[in-house]
């Protein structure tokens, strides 16, 4: 085990940790932002540069501060080792730079773009970037190609991330996309103008932190955040697919379906096609209640998932209030473990 201290709080994890997942057994603000790292792809991580942080002390050992920023999504932790995230102005500076060359040739496409409401480049961009540019260059333009009867392609808005290209190499049989060319000449496309319909080449939309890869099936249907996500299973057929997915619903259709992710947006069990493409009747699925959305999400505008009065919190409530909202409950009252009374 190795003590490490990151931005002020000192946090234990196992050897071989990095510095990321560490922050992240913090949690809260102190985590730094990833835009490349996805935990269950092997091999991800080291491309954006979106998580530099400044190690003040390399380890017990070793006080000397490192000399240059380092990613903290491939850097292993060290016994005594000390982090600056948010505490460091040099990294937010650099963060902010980040930002400007990431939006550097990412097309100002938000109102029309299936991505927008849940992108990781527009929490990205909002709470690390500036509101000007000095770039005065040409944007990349890409000639539009078809890769298959699910997927939609927009490669201007792509930053390169690599995380479709290890999920379709990781999941499927047969890898038929991947990054083509070298510099600024670099863009992801297939191999002879193969289709992506692998079994699993769905998830490639889930893993994208940008509009880049988008669902064809769902396309130009709805803004996210008029949509309403339920978590719901199935039993599939298929041995790899767990059948655990998210339902986004406008009145009573299904629009889309999608992989489960955690607090990170990171999909932890994968789904097949079918379930993704396939499967959008109701009477397909197993409801189990409203998917929990953070409330700094624009999807949670829709306040389908009621927020929780604790009375142990509000000790005082006069018992009219309570009857009240009973009544007619603007608020859901939390009781002991989760209870509602």
């Amino acid at each position: 085990m190795a003590k490490i201290t990151f931005d002020g709080i000192e946090v234990e994890v196992p050897d071989g940790t990095t510095i990321l997942n560490a922050a992240r057994k913090i949690g809260g603000g102190v985590v730094p932002p990833a835009m490349c790292y996805y935990t269950p792809l092997k091999g991800s991580g080291g491309k954006c540069r979106a998580c530099l942080v400044r190690v003040a002390a390399g380890s017990a050992k070793d006080p000397r501060p490192m000399p240059k920023l380092v990613a903290s999504c491939i850097t292993p932790v060290q016994d005594g080792m000390v982090v600056e995230n948010t505490t460091s102005q040099q990294v937010l500076d650099v963060r902010k730079g980040i930002v400007e060359m990431l939006l550097i040739n990412h097309p100002l496409d938000c109102p029309v773009c299936d991505q927008a409401g849940e992108c990781d480049l527009q929490n990205f961009a909002y709470e690390h970037g500036v509101s000007t540019t000095r770039y005065e260059e040409e944007r990349r333009t890409f000639e539009k190609i078809d890769i298959g009867p699910y997927v939609q392609l927009h490669m201007t808005r792509c930053i390169l991330c690599y995380r479709c290209v290890y999920t379709a190499d990781q999941l499927t049989d047969g890898r038929v996309h991947g990054v083509l060319g070298r510099g600024d000449a670099s863009e992801i496309s297939t191999y002879i103008e193969n289709s992506i319909d692998k079994d699993f080449s769905g998830n490639v939309i889930d893993v994208c932190p940008v509009g880049a890869l988008t669902d064809k099936t769902f396309r130009f249907k709805q803004r996210v955040w008029f949509t309403k996500p339920v978590n719901a299973h199935r039993d599939c057929d298929h041995e790899k697919c767990n059948g655990h997915v998210t339902l986004w619903y406008k009145g009573k259709d299904v629009l889309r379906v999608t992989a489960r992710k955690d607090e990170y947006g990171e999909v932890k069990e994968w789904i097949c096609n079918e379930c993704r493409f396939e499967k959008k009747e109701t009477a397909d699925w197993v409801i189990e209640g409203p998917a929990h959305i953070d409330r700094s999400s624009v999807i949670s505008a829709n306040h389908y998932e009621l927020p929780v009065i604790n009375p142990q919190v509000i000790a005082d409530l006069p018992e009219s209030t309570v009857r009240e909202l009973e009544k007619n409950p603007p608020l859901k009252l939390g009781g002991p473990n989760g209870t509602s009374f």
